[in-house]
Order: C-alpha cells, then structure tokens, then sequence
C-alpha cells in the first residue's frame, strides 16, 4: 500500500518528527493508562509508509489522543472491536480501558487537550503583518503597541500547550516578535522607560527561539533605544552584537545591517573615521546580498534605508553635503508606502540644508514632513529631529517672514499630539 499522505500532513501540522510523535503517543498512553507506553519511531514508520494501516488498540487510542480525531480521519483503520458507534462514549472508554487490562476505578478521566502545531503558529502570526505595516505608515502609536501586546500574549497562551521543540521553538520566536514591536513602538513614541522593560522581555524570548533574525532585530532596537538614552557605550555594544550574530555572520543583508549600526554608534561616539569605515563596509555587504525571503520587518532595509541612515551618519559628521546627497538618494527610491521613513529622511535633509547655510529652503523641506505623515500625529523620535530643527532655524534666521511662518505652522502640528 502506498505511503499514508493524510496522516503526514497531520505530523506536519503538529511540526512533530517520528521521534516527537513517539514520544507524544507514549505520553498519550501513560495518561490513559497511568503507564509509560513502548510505541517506537519504528511505528510511526510503518504508519506513514503504508505498512500499517490498522495499528492495535492502544496505538489507536494514543492517536486518537495525540491528534483529537478518530484514526478513520488520519488514514488508518481501528481494529474491528473499536469500530463501535460515535454516539457511545461510554462504551468507547470501556473499550480504551479493557484494551489496556487496567481497571476503570484506577485510572483518572483525562481531559483531551489538543496539541499546538504550526497551523495554529501561522494563525497566531497573521496579524504581525498588519501591525508592522501600521508602523511603516505612521510609526510607533499606542494602540499599535496595545495590540502587538495582545498578539504576544495569544502566543504566550499556545505555549502552555503541548507542542514539539520546533513548534515551541516558533511560538518564542513569535512571542519575540509581537514584543519587540511594542518595544519599537514605545521607542518611536519616546516613552524609553516602557521600551525598556519590553524590550527586555523580548531578549529572553528571542533566545529561547533560537532565531537568528528575531535575535537581530532585538539588538537592533536595543542599539536604538540607547541611541535614544544617549548611552552611547551601549549603543556601541548592542550594534556590535548585531555585527557578531548568526545572521550577520550567515546572510550579507543583516551583516550590512549590523555594519551601519556599528557606523551609526562610531557617530555617536566622536569617531567620524570609524564610522566611514563601517558605513563603507555596510554598503559593500549590502551589494553582495541576494533576493531571499526574509522576515516582513526587513523590508524597510535596502538600499533606500541604508542611504537614508548614512544621510544621519554625514549629519552628525558635520559633511552636511553630502548628507544632502544622501537623503535625496534616499527620498528617491523610498517607497510611498514606507510614509514614516521617509519624513524622516525628509527631517535630515532639511538638516542638511539648514547646515549648509540654506534655512529658507530648509524651512520648505522641513514642511513638506506634514504632508507626507498626512494628517497623522508624529512620532516621538521625529517630534524630536522637527524640534532640533526648530531650534537651529531660529538660532541662525529669527526674524523671517519663513521662520516665523514655520513656528505657526509648528504649534498647529503639536497640538494634533
């Protein structure tokens, strides 16, 4: 007979090896029978590869316990003395019971508690994509940080289930997720004291899933949120981890975005040769990267980003020209849907100009990130770069028509806060 089709497509829905499920079933007939069962991988074998397709009692039972369905629905037969009728329960626990010799006052009513596999996994991703592309809109918000902590703890739920290592593995994996983007949100939103905590909480879940990109993306936002803190040691430490992970070390794309982290911490620190040493080097990695399906949160990362953070890296330089280059680099090939990224490069092109000696046509850039948010409130870290403009405009052209036209059009944007 050929290979049982159905019940693999079950294994796999439960993420389980032959191994796992062996395991799972022999826990099945302990809880049935109050004894460890003996089902080896061998059985499992001859299961999927269509040598058995009418195991005996108690292996029957152990399936029907393990997946919640009778064998009938896993491609197999049960043997003619548990063919008995669906609308009697209690002669099928008679039966479950006599077929282990194990009388019925000595063995606990157990209730079936169905196990997690990586269909209820991808259910409980379905929402991140909606979330992260909230966040590519508008940025980090409240109501997007209370709902990726409602995902986290959907899948918190699952894990109290039963579930295999690489189902387990996922589930930690997506908990990290679902957390490091409320821990974004909150940096986004400059409450740095609640992304901490959050941010914390994600590091632990991330090594527990042993993921190599949810790991990135946690030093990643670690690294920022020093930024944020000015703790620039930490900031300089967090992107060397991301610069040492598994991923950097395994895939040019996150190699290069480790590298421009070190680039942006060298900035921070007063070292602008480090910091083109390393910008340099991200840039070289980044075109050695390929097409590969990654994670949705890297999709704002590519050449338009890694532009757009070479724009902040040149600011700080004090190279305003060619942080100009850069952000008109950037602003060309962000996409429109991407509308919180690019106001910020928009931010640090108008800084840019205004470094330059050019404040009129740095105050028509500055503008222009109202139009891009459309209407939306703008997120902590832009109020801030707007606010350091702000202050630079009316330090170097106080008595403008166009400056005092901006600080308008300012106290009118604030109040949408």
């Amino acid at each position: 007979m050929g290979a049982n089709l159905t019940l693999q497509s079950r294994i796999n829905q439960l993420g389980l090896t032959q191994e796992e499920l062996a395991d799972r079933l022999n826990l099945a007939l302990q809880e049935i029978t109050g004894r460890p069962g003996d089902i080896s991988a061998r059985t499992v074998r001859n299961l999927l590869n269509g040598a058995s397709r009418r195991p005996i009692g108690r292996t029957c039972a152990a399936l029907e316990r393990v997946f919640g369905c009778p064998v009938a629905d896993l491609g197999l037969s049960a043997p003619s003395s548990m063919q008995h009728p669906p609308e009697d329960p209690v002669r099928r626990r008679d039966f479950m019971l006599s077929t282990t010799g194990t009388a019925a006052a000595a063995v606990p009513v157990v209730k079936q508690r169905r196990s997690v596999g990586m269909t209820d996994v991808s259910r409980a991703a379905a929402g991140l994509s909606t979330l992260v592309e909230a966040d590519d809109r508008q940025g980090g918000h409240r109501s997007l940080a209370a709902t990726a902590l409602e995902g986290r703890d959907e899948v918190l739920k699952l894990q109290q289930r039963n579930a295999s290592e690489r189902v387990r593995r996922a589930l930690y994996a997506l908990a990290a997720e679902y957390t490091t983007l409320a821990a974004w949100s909150w940096i986004d939103l400059r409450d740095l004291d609640t992304a901490q905590r959050y941010l914390n909480e994600s590091t632990t879940f991330a090594g527990l899933s042993q993921d190599p990109a949810v790991g990135m993306r946690v030093w990643i936002n670690v690294a920022m949120l020093a930024y944020q803190r000015q703790n620039w040691p930490e900031q300089l430490a967090a992107a060397q981890a991301a610069n040492a992970s598994q991923a950097a070390r395994n895939d040019p794309f996150f190699g290069s975005m480790g590298r421009v982290r070190l680039a942006l911490a060298h900035s921070s620190l007063g070292d602008p040769r480090a910091a083109k040493r390393a910008l340099g080097t991200a840039q070289e990695t980044l075109r050695k990267a390929v097409e590969d399906e990654r994670p949705r949160w890297t999709a704002f990362y590519g050449p338009a980003e890694l532009n757009h953070l070479a724009a902040i890296i040149l600011n700080r330089n004090g190279q305003s020209a060619e942080a100009e280059a850069m952000a008109h680099r950037a602003l060309a090939k962000i996409p429109a849907e991407f509308q919180r990224n690019r106001a910020l490069a928009t931010c640090q092109l108008a800084l840019a100009q205004l470094g330059q000696g050019e404040p009129e046509q740095a105050t028509t850039t500055a503008a222009t990130v109202f139009t891009i948010m459309d209407g939306a409130p703008l997120p902590g870290r832009m109020r801030t770069l707007i606010g350091d403009f702000h202050r630079d405009l009316l330090r170097r052209a106080p008595s403008t028509e166009y400056a005092r036209n901006w600080a308008d059009r300012m106290r009118d944007e604030w109040s949408r806060a």
